[in-house]
């Protein structure tokens, strides 16, 4: 299994659990849960996934992976900004 296989798996994991809580959105607490528990290379390497096309993931998860996308994008921009770039 490579790599990006094995996010993919792990991600659709986590997935299945938020989707079975009816209680909550499971596209924020995938996203959240991948912010607090993977490291930023993991997420690094699920994101690439998703711009390729993101071939596996479920659709929660690939609603969460553009949350965190975008989230991630808004944190590099205001780290920019706070250092004056």
């Amino acid at each position: 299994m490579s790599p990006s296989n094995k996010l993919v798996y792990m991600a659709n994991q986590i997935g299945k659990y938020f989707s079975s809580q009816k209680h909550t959105d499971p596209a924020a607490g995938i996203a959240d849960h991948l912010r607090k528990f993977w490291d930023p290379a993991m997420r690094a390497k699920i994101v690439k996934h998703l711009d390729e096309g993101g071939m596996d993931l479920d659709p929660d998860v690939r609603q969460a992976v553009r949350l965190l996308q975008a989230t991630s994008r808004v944190d590099a921009g205001a780290l920019e900004s706070a250092a004056g770039k």
